[in-house]
């Protein structure tokens, strides 16, 4: 179903007529000013989240997951590519070298984060989400208390009592092609989405190529006024170049290049994943219901490096079961999560330099290896009523965490199999809420731990590191929501502080190979902020500026690397201030104009602070249309530029990179130049 297939759906529903959802059209504007979308919270009680919509999604090209998130406050994802995203939350994550670590991420409440908790949220297509939630920092005690936090993916739910079929289509610079084609169909007992997206680009860079197709079916079955049943596939099948990183010449004189051993090696990586998942809820009375949920997922994955060839593939599976209820003026949640995978990778050498410049060519193994991974979390929480205006909530959860690590391919003294059983770690919670007139004052302290990656508990030989422990630290966090003139106006506001012990330092000791080890402590503290506005300008427009604010003040409390002591210096990875702004334009006639800013500040690269990236400004604008053309069929159109003052950015970062053979340090991933995009939505309400 590739592009012309799309032109032929477009040109066919264009002739008909249509209309989507009359609930999404925004003529209500004349009746009402709506500056953010309603979002159901899943975070357990009076646990503070953040959470964005359709109406921030839509601000953004539909590939530019990234750029939605960093609307959020204490969010930051570092780029590198499509295929290589970096969430940090609150500077937790920032020294990962690659990838996301140190978090929970669900999707539509099934834990998707592996056995060594690395989540990957390029296995996502943006326009099937209907909803992102961010809890940050570990008081998350219902989704596993990880010092990140926790990040919740829900797809886009059906409305009541109808039928639609919907097609996006979009192309833009670099010779991008997307489409997303939805049904949806929704009565009484029945709730189903089913959706097909493709998407395709040459990329800004050399070797930057990528393809993806994916499917997602989600349905929610009513079997009775009790039950309910629900299914979930998705299914991802991506191929992506990898350019890598540059070092500061190649990236000043022309960001386009790709590094040079990772452009003769071609190298790449090719990607199959699949998640099941089946739940079933009861409602026991009106104080008792439980959610159970069983869940499979595979991964197929394939990447040619300059260095050699990973063939890896990973089954997980795990269940999760949650009891939620009321007691008197108490509410209550408990349960449990269980997650285990299997792990299996080898490498091969790459003989790519004597392929006659067609690029990798897999030659004999050097490694074969199956890893055993399990988490275990079980949960609860109690949320009291103390008064009409004062609520509180204790949280309690348990880890238990264990590796087996098995060395298929050496034998006898050169064989490296062992095994690894962290101690079971409690992390507590205690929250408190206190409403006012025009909003909320909230606090919070938890304790939270992040766990080791699988090359973190490696020695340099291949061993697991009998010492290597785990993170833990405690959060202090204080904030107040204040909403005025008839809610036109909103700022909400956090302070928190954040000490982190055993820091887990991932050191370079070749071009392919990262050791661990626990270096210190960090102290994590900084103001969040997000201000929005929204104004009438007339009876039919209304203008929405709104900003969102991020200070890190970061540091090494106690960090000493052989001889080197950092204690004292700001965390490496982090931008000491980020603002997120921007201003929407809505007319009743269904036009929309959006305009985003991004500022980023320097990054520290190295340890000892000796050298950072640039602070930059980001520019995007976004033109859209939306109308009715008849009772049924709806006709959406989109052009959008971004970087619009055409600025030479990195997009993300690797900090502590290490020149090889001679060759300059590689710390930078350019973000695209000026690019643009348009797109053609077509609905059709049965």
């Amino acid at each position: 179903m590739k592009g012309p297939f799309s032109i032929l759906i477009l040109l066919f529903t264009m002739q008909l007529v249509a209309q989507e959802n009359k609930k999404d059209s925004i003529t209500q504007l004349d009746e009402i000013v709506l500056i953010e979308d309603v979002i159901a919270k899943k975070a357990t009680g009076i646990t503070a989240s953040s959470a964005i919509g359709p109406t921030t999604f839509e601000k953004f090209n539909p590939i530019d997951i990234a750029s939605a998130m960093n609307q959020v406050a204490g969010v930051y994802i570092l780029s590198g590519a499509l295929n290589t995203n970096r969430i940090t939350i609150r500077g937790v994550g920032a020294r990962t070298p690659f990838g996301t670590d140190k978090l929970r991420l669900y999707f539509n409440g099934i834990p998707v984060t592996n056995g060594t908790g690395s989540s990957t949220i390029e296995a996502f297509d943006f326009e099937n989400l209907g909803a992102i939630e961010v809890i940050k920092g570990p008081k998350a005690t219902s989704f596993g208390a990880n010092l990140g936090g926790t990040i919740l993916l829900d797809t886009k739910n059906p409305q009541g009592d109808e039928t639609k079929l919907a097609n996006n289509f979009t192309i833009g610079s670099y010779g991008m092609l997307k489409e997303n084609l939805s049904f949806q169909h929704s009565n009484q007992n029945l709730d189903l989405t089913f959706s097909y997206n493709h998407f395709e680009t040459n990329g800004y860079r050399q070797n930057n190529s990528f393809d993806r197709d994916g499917l997602l079916l989600n349905t929610n079955l009513k079997m009775n006024s009790k039950s309910s049943l629900g299914l979930l596939i998705n299914y991802i099948d991506y191929t992506a170049q990898i350019p890598s990183s540059l070092n500061q010449t190649d990236f000043d004189e022309d960001p386009t290049r790709a590094a040079g051993n990772w452009l003769a090696a071609q190298g790449f990586e090719a990607n199959k994943y699949t998640l099941a998942g089946i739940s079933y809820s009861y409602e026991f009375g009106q104080n008792l219901k439980n959610t159970t949920s069983i869940f499979y997922s595979y991964l197929d994955h394939y990447e040619p490096r300059p260095f050699n060839i990973l063939d890896e593939f990973t089954n997980g599976f795990g269940l999760r079961s949650q009891f939620e209820g009321n007691l008197g003026n108490a509410q209550y949640t408990f349960g449990g999560e269980l997650y285990k995978d299997e792990y299996h990778w080898g490498t091969f050498q790459n003989l790519f330099r004597d392929n006659n410049g067609n690029g990798s060519l897999q030659g004999e193994r050097l490694s074969r290896n199956r890893e055993f991974r399990r988490q275990l979390n079980l949960f609860g929480t109690l949320t009291y009523t103390l008064s009409p205006m004062l609520s509180a909530q204790i949280g309690l959860n348990l880890n238990n965490t264990n590796y087996n690590f098995q060395d298929l391919f050496n034998q006898g003294a050169e064989n490296t199999s062992a095994e690894r059983d962290f101690n079971t770690i409690l992390l507590p919670s205690l929250g408190l809420q206190y409403l006012f007139a025009n909003g909320k004052l909230y606090a919070n302290i938890s304790r939270g731990f992040s766990n080791p990656s699988l090359e973190e508990t490696l020695t340099p030989d291949g061993v697991i590191n009998p010492d290597i422990a785990q993170e833990t630290g405690t959060n202090y966090e204080l904030g107040a929501y204040v909403a005025l003139l008839k809610k036109k106006f909103s700022i909400n506001i956090t302070a928190f502080r954040m000490n982190i012990n055993n820091l887990l330092v991932a050191q370079r000791t070749g071009e392919d190979q990262f050791i661990g080890r626990n270096a210190g402590e960090t102290r994590h503290q900084g103001i969040e902020m997000d201000i929005k506005y929204a104004h009438r300008l007339s009876p039919k427009m209304v203008l929405s500026p709104y900003l969102s604010y991020t200070l890190s003040d970061h540091s090494f409390v106690d960090f000493v690397d052989g001889e080197n002591d950092f204690s004292g210096n700001p965390l490496t990875g982090v931008p000491k201030n980020r603002i997120s702004s921007g201003v929407d334009l809505l007319h009743t006639n269904g036009l929309q104009l959006n305009l985003t800013h991004q500022f980023v500040d320097k990054i520290p690269l190295t340890d000892a602070n000796t050298l950072d990236s640039d602070s930059f400004n980001i520019f995007n604008a976004k033109l859209a249309y939306q109308a009715a053309l008849s009772p049924h069929f709806s006709l959406g159109l989109n052009v959008g530029a971004n970087n619009l003052f055409d600025a030479n950015y990195a997009q993300s970062v690797l900090i502590n990179a290490v020149g090889f053979g001679g060759a300059l340090p590689r710390y930078f991933y350019p973000g695209n130049d000026r690019n643009f995009y348009g797109g053609v939505r077509v609905g059709y309400l049965f």
